[in-house]
């Protein structure tokens, strides 16, 4: 009978110790109670070797084994108690005293034979123990002063903690407590005096630690190994049925349907029927053993996967604050079932959202941070299950706060994991709408303000356009005025020169033809005015007539020949010898083909020659005046035919330009679809000119009415 209590102390310390580290072998605690369980199991082995052998020598080794085990679960027990249930930290003094003095102790108890007993006799089939007392007393203070730490601990922590915390310790007081009596007793004093007869009776009574912490751990979920013993009952069933249902089976194909006669091919077939009926009903009969377990010992309430993946697209499609917290405390309401579930903000501006009676202690969110601080001292008797921050590396945004369960059950190991996810998911979603409501807010700041500067820029605007519409009124007005007087003045300045009025001397001519030529450029110059003017009101036409583009250079390189000759330059023509009628504006070409000229001599030392060039290229008609003049640095370069640009070095060769030439040239250019011919580099010269498709001139235009025949170049 002993034998047997003995076994099955050792088989179930066993048992549990293996049930223990597969349920969740990573966990501190899980691991130091296995370890607490194997010892006892070693503790079992060693005394029912002990009793069974007849060899004073094995009576030895197995009695060394024996007090082995027990120091080592004497100093688990300490450590246990220390750090269970709220996995608290122990300290670094009682883990390194137990590690050391262990250590030296099971070294003087393996290499020393003597150390604990000197010998073994038997006596009435007992054995009688000769103890050395030196290392007794030794073995005996090291066991007595970490059991008395488990036992103190234990009690302590009954007193201490609240709720199922409580429940929990007071399960692990009581079986160490009462383990602790009976083993004192038959395992410490009565060896002490050579009694082992009764070394039995400890092993037996921590099947009493062993109960409680099985109890604990079925009902109050002690090391959260509850699912894991459920799911494995529920396997066992379903495996059992399957046995029963195999058996049957076989039994209605052997026995009712074939009869006597058993042939191999009907086993076959049997076999085969037997193991589809098997398939097919595997799924079916586990899905229904676990609802109806699931049904008293609530294993599963959700799947955690399912619950992720409903939180992501939640995170995902919701961009509402109020709407996203909201259906998220929903979704964590039905999965775990806790009296409450809340998110606190830290901030004013955003209000908490609940699900559920939350304490009026945990209205602010201070309070849940003093909780945070106090490592959840007193969480169960406030009716907090778990909190968790919400935040992330960017921001501290507030706490996701479950009460406890509805039947006052802590949560498992899983929930926690699965909560911190979810938390950390809700974290980034709610970071996002924090960044969206800032762009949201900025945008529509910046839309009042956009808005409000759009109407002064607007009021800005027509003011503008009203002082441009007047300066150009102005032009007009002013340009039309001087044109007639300056004509008035050319023209007598021609009689005087062509000696209409009598003979004048060579000084007076020489005086006289200046005031010409500067009253012929004030011309060009109020008529290159007065065309700004018309391209900024919409009167600026192009009146094409058939013209002879290559007399029309001619004629103004022999007009520009006088200017040139001042400067000591000359101008050559390059005349093709065959040229095209174009319909084109033949004022208007005049002033481009003077412009290109004069620059090019006002623009180039003296003494040099400018070359004009007329040709036909690719069927168009170009036009290039080339001269090797100053140039025009390649950054300004694309700014020059813009109103009123000026490169620096020419403002300071000829400072009295307008900056209006070359604009008015390429928009004459434009109207006729032609193009701009330039290139230059600075300090060797330049090429200004143009590009006329022939085949599109060289027929007269349609005529059109005259609203259709002012044809502005912007």
């Amino acid at each position: 009978m002993i034998e047997l209590l003995l076994e099955l102390s050792m088989v179930g310390s066993f048992a549990l110790a293996a049930i223990v580290l597969m349920s969740d072998g990573k966990r501190v605690s899980n691991r130091l109670f296995a370890a607490i369980a194997f010892c006892f199991g070693v503790w079992s082995l060693s005394i029912l070797l002990f009793r069974m052998t007849a060899d004073p020598h094995y009576a030895l080794v197995y009695a060394k084994l024996y007090y082995l085990a027990s120091m080592v679960f004497s100093a688990l027990l300490a450590i246990f108690a220390l750090y269970y249930p709220r996995e608290e930290a122990v300290s670094r003094r009682i883990i390194w005293t137990a590690a050391t003095g262990g250590a030296a102790l099971a070294a003087c108890i393996i290499l020393i034979d003597t150390f604990m007993v000197q010998s073994f006799t038997r006596e009435s089939s007992q054995w009688v123990g000769h103890v050395n007392h030196f290392g007794y007393w030794l073995f005996t203070a090291y066991f007595v002063a970490f059991f008395l730490v488990a036992l103190v601990t234990a009690f302590r922590k009954f007193f201490q903690y609240h709720g199922l915390e409580r429940k929990r310790a007071s399960y692990y007081a009581i079986g160490v407590g009462l383990t602790s009596i009976p083993g004192f007793i038959a395992n410490l004093i009565l060896p002490y005096f050579g009694d082992y007869h009764h070394i039995w009776i400890g092993p037996v009574a921590s099947m009493i630690f062993l109960c409680m912490s099985g109890y604990s751990i079925t009902r109050h979920r002690m090391l959260d190994i509850k699912a894991f013993l459920a799911k494995t009952a529920i396997y066992v069933v379903v495996i059992a049925a399957i046995v029963i249902l195999y058996a049957a089976l076989m039994y209605v194909f052997t026995a009712l349907l074939l009869g006597n006669v058993i042939s191999s091919s009907a086993m076959f077939f049997a076999n085969i029927i037997t193991a589809l009926i098997i398939a097919v009903t595997f799924v079916p009969l586990r899905s229904w053993v676990m609802r109806v377990m699931n049904r008293f010992l609530h294993i599963t309430r959700y799947d955690s996967q399912s619950l992720l993946n409903s939180v992501t697209k939640l995170s995902v499609e919701i961009t509402d604050l109020d709407v996203l917290v909201s259906r998220t405390l929903m979704l964590l309401e039905t999965a775990f079932r806790p009296r409450f579930v809340a998110v606190l903000f830290r901030d004013a501006v955003h209000h908490n959202v609940a699900r559920g009676h939350l304490p009026k202690k945990l209205s602010d969110v201070k309070d849940i941070e003093e909780f945070v601080k106090s490592h959840r001292s007193d969480g169960i008797s406030r009716g907090i299950g778990a909190v968790f921050a919400l935040e992330t590396s960017a921001q501290e945004i507030g706490y996701l706060i479950f009460g406890t369960e509805i039947d006052g059950r802590l949560y498992r190991r899983e929930d926690e994991r699965t909560m911190r996810l979810i938390a950390s998911e809700l974290s980034v979603a709610i970071q996002n709408i924090f960044r969206l409501e800032e762009i949201r807010s900025f945008a529509r700041t910046l839309e009042k303000e956009v808005g409000s500067a759009t109407k002064e820029l607007r009021d800005s605007n027509n003011k503008l356009i009203e002082m441009d519409a007047t300066k150009d009124e102005f032009v007009s007005m002013a340009s039309h005025q001087l044109r007639t007087p300056l004509t008035s003045v050319k023209g007598y300045l021609s009689m005087v020169l062509e000696g209409d009025v009598g003979d004048i001397s060579a000084s007076q001519r020489q005086l006289l033809q200046e005031a010409f030529n500067s009253s012929e450029r004030m011309v060009h110059l109020i008529g290159d005015f007065l065309n700004v003017s018309r391209l900024q009101t919409g009167k600026f036409i192009v009146d094409p007539h058939s013209t002879d583009l290559a007399v029309v250079t001619r004629q103004e390189v022999e007009a520009m020949s006088v200017v040139a000759s001042a400067h000591s330059s000359r101008v050559t023509y390059k005349a093709p010898k065959r040229f095209p009628v174009l319909y084109l504006d033949e004022g208007k070409m005049r002033q481009v083909i003077m412009n290109f000229i004069d620059n090019a001599v006002y623009y180039s030392p003296d003494g040099t020659t400018i070359t004009v060039t007329l040709a036909i290229e690719d069927g168009d008609a170009v036009l290039r005046v080339t001269d090797k003049g100053m140039g025009v640095p390649e950054d300004v370069q694309q700014k020059l035919f813009t109103k009123f640009f000026r490169a620096e070095n020419a403002k300071k060769q000829r400072p009295d330009g307008t900056g209006i030439g070359l604009f008015l040239a390429k928009k004459v250019i434009d109207a006729h679809d032609g193009q701009i011919v330039f290139s230059s580099q600075l300090g060797k010269g330049s090429t200004f000119g143009f590009r006329l498709p022939i085949a599109r001139l060289s027929e007269p235009p349609v005529a059109l009415p005259d609203a259709d025949k002012q044809k502005t170049a912007s």
